[in-house]
């Protein structure tokens, strides 16, 4: 089990308490977290579902690989600490993890 806070562009927080085996768009979808589209429901195929990981969590949730890179390529405001939170797995590791989320999504 993980605690995610899920930072709105507005500084709005989401303080949600996510199960192993979930993924990080899966807590936000079903805690109706805004600003979390996902419109292709976690297939990796829409990037929907951007987000920010704060950076003192970036190593912890891994990298993006070649085709999450592809589609965020494509997003608005893309940053170096941009990911899809529909590839970053929920485990203990990521207890107290921080994400901000864009104020827009999509292309």
């Amino acid at each position: 089990m993980a605690r995610i806070t899920f930072v709105e562009s507005d500084g709005t927080e989401h303080q949600i308490e996510a199960d192993d085996g979930y993924t990080v768009m899966e807590v936000a979808r079903d805690n109706d977290v805004p600003g979390i589209e996902a419109e292709c429901g976690g297939a990796g195929a829409c990037a929907t579902c951007h987000i920010y990981v704060d950076l003192a969590w970036t190593a912890v949730a891994g990298e993006a690989g070649p085709t999450e890179r592809e589609l965020l390529e494509m997003v608005e405001d893309r940053r170096a600490e941009s990911r899809l939170s529909c590839q970053i797995n929920i485990r203990s590791e990521l207890d107290g993890l921080i994400v901000r989320l864009p104020e827009v999504q999509g292309f």
